[in-house]
């Protein structure tokens, strides 16, 4: 089994609330490190990546707010992530907003480019999906965008870390999407990405869904990063996101998403991102993403 390299990214300039830059330190409250080393795994805690905090630094460009600061974070995880492959390692990421995928998913791709000259598949669990551009965004929030930067569009500046486009989209899955804005739905039905809704998952069952995503996102590349926004669980059971949906993953179906990305044996990387401490309830969905990692990384239930 390949070694786990823990990598927190207390990044919280992408989204519009504050709070997920307490996310990695609630991960590690909960004993991720030591949880998955239970499972006979090597882990390193490579620590935390330095952040800038909103309170130092200027939105500049409201369509894309700290998008340059946001960026110098991702290229330094895109660093340590690629340098942690390398070594054999397994990058767990834990976030922070989910504009650090730009840098994760960047380096796994980059990764496999280099060593097997094959693409990454993506699956990206989210309620959200994160495919905004800075043209088409409501908020300015950069948290919104960072699967159309890997795609290969914008903001340019999260788009040219590592290659660009760094995952295609007969590769990339989204599942568990239940909350769009308008032009973002021309976008992704433009882009010809795979996409499981709420309502696939409701009508065909989470199984069915999860390995469809699973075997698309494996088909023609060298293995898949799993990119996994807790907020893609319901607030019942995930109530620390910063952005809530009802009517999201249950606790077994967010667990079977992540057992048959361990039974499929093709997990490259995974993110775990937007645990916002500062409106959980006795950090539940910490815990519940520390759960769901090791189920990722293993776990079974016998």
């Amino acid at each position: 089994m390949k070694p786990v390299h823990i990598i927190g990214v207390p990044l919280d300039l992408g989204a519009g609330r504050r709070g997920v830059d307490m996310g990695p330190s609630a991960f590690r409250i909960a004993g991720i490190g030591d949880r998955i080393a239970a499972l006979g795994r090597t882990v390193v805690d490579k620590g935390d990546l330095p952040a800038p905090i909103p309170e130092t630094q200027r939105p500049a460009d409201k369509k894309k707010k700290y998008v340059r600061d946001i960026a110098k974070v991702c290229q330094r995880l895109y660093d340590v992530a690629l340098k942690s492959l390398d070594a054999g390692a397994l990058p767990l990421v834990l976030g922070g907003d989910h504009s650090l995928a730009a840098g994760s998913v960047a380096a796994s791709a980059a990764w496999l480019r280099r060593t097997s000259s094959q693409p990454l598949g993506l699956v990206w669990v989210d309620a959200h999906g994160d495919m905004n551009t800075p043209q088409t965004t409501t908020s300015g929030n950069v948290h919104g965008m960072p699967l159309a930067a890997l795609l290969g569009s914008e903001p340019l500046e999260l788009a040219a870390i590592g290659f660009s486009p760094s995952v295609l989209p007969q590769h990339t899955v989204l599942v568990g999407i239940r909350n769009l804005d308008d032009e973002e739905k021309a976008q992704i039905r433009a882009s010809q990405v795979h996409v499981f809704t709420m309502k696939d998952i409701d009508r065909d069952g989470i199984a069915k869904v999860a390995e469809r995503a699973l075997a698309l996102a494996s088909d023609g590349t060298g293995g898949v990063h799993v990119s996994f926004d807790m907020d893609v669980c319901d607030p019942s059971y995930a109530p620390g996101v910063g952005t809530p949906v009802k009517g999201g993953l249950d606790y077994r179906e967010a667990h079977m998403v992540m057992e048959l990305v361990a039974d499929a044996r093709r997990l490259v990387a995974l993110d775990l991102v937007e645990v916002n401490p500062t409106l959980d309830i006795r950090n539940t969905t910490a815990e519940l993403g520390t759960e769901l990692a090791l189920s990722a990384l293993g776990k079974r239930i016998l």
